[in-house]
Order: structure tokens, then sequence, then C-alpha cells
């Protein structure tokens, strides 16, 4: 039935002139705003809608993954942005905030409405 339709996601915040602040400046993402609604232009074609929603209840899981190949570069140029990583009890980071050695290296921060997101490095070996 939805096989040839372009799915896209959505996810809310409480601030919409934040979120685009954040994902456009911090990130360096390609947005755009129409009615209302934020539109994150992400590789693939397909956007990410971004909507205000009052009462925003941040996401309690990751809600963009972003692959790079390099992540203590990507997490060193985040840092310099003012982006600061999350630990989370049980789970062992490193000085950076980078999970190594349990999959993909990986590294979670917020965005303006608390939401998480991810830098996980691509091609990144798992160990045995």
């Amino acid at each position: 039935m939805f096989k040839d339709t372009r799915a896209f996601s959505g996810f809310s915040v409480d601030d919409l002139e934040a979120a685009r602040a954040f994902y456009a400046e911090t990130l360096g993402m390609e947005v755009s705003l129409e009615h209302g609604l934020m539109h994150l232009h992400v590789a693939g074609g397909s956007p990410i809608v971004v909507y205000p929603k009052p009462g925003h209840v941040p996401a309690t899981f990751t809600i963009l993954n972003f692959p790079v190949p390099k992540i203590e570069a990507a997490v060193d140029a985040l840092a310099e942005r003012g982006v600061r990583f999350l630990r989370y009890d049980g789970i062992e980071t490193d000085e950076r905030g980078i999970l190594r050695g349990n999959g993909p290296n990986i590294a979670w921060f917020n965005d303006p409405a608390g939401n998480i997101l991810s830098v996980v490095e691509q091609g990144a070996e798992t160990p045995e």
C-alpha cells in the first residue's frame, strides 16, 4: 500500500526559532520554514518536519543519528560550537562523551528542545 509513497518523519520542539538557529547555524543543516513548520533537508531527499508543540516533552530516545566518517573530529567541531555531550548512568564514555567498543562509536547530545541526537561513526570497526 505505501511501497511507492515518499514517507517523511517529524518531531516536535518547544521553540521553533531556537530549533532553526541550532539546526541551521550550529549543525550547519539546510532548513526552510513554511506554514509554521520547519523542514530539515537531509541527504536522500525526504525532509524531516519539525513542528512547534505547546507542552512539548523531549523524546527519551535518539530521534536523529548523523553518520560521520571520524567521530572525534565531529565531536570536537560540535563542542567548539557549544554542543555539550550527554553521559548516561551505566554507559561508560571517554572524556569527549564518546561510547566506544559496543557497536559503532557514538556520542549523544540534545537540541534546544531537549530531543536526543547523535553522531555515529560510519565504518567504525565493531570489536569482536
